[in-house]
């Protein structure tokens, strides 16, 4: 077991992460709101016919420079 939290400690001692991002207030608790309004957004910008014209077109020269 010492092994193991030796190695425990040495790897968060190491780690990458910014313990300070997860202390943060959340001020806009309402997740599934955001959500809606994010893809709502998405969708009245034309961002969704975008992304749909970019995989057809994507689709195509893909498979033009296929072999087999």
């Amino acid at each position: 077991m010492n092994i193991f939290s030796d190695l425990a400690s040495q790897l968060a001692g190491h780690s990458p992460v910014d313990w300070a991002v997860l202390a943060q207030n959340i001020t806009d608790p309402d997740i599934i709101g955001q959500m809606q309004r994010a893809f709502t957004h998405f969708l009245k910008t034309g961002q969704a016919w975008a992304l749909l014209i970019g995989l057809a077109i994507g689709y195509m020269i893909r498979s033009l420079t296929s072999y087999g």
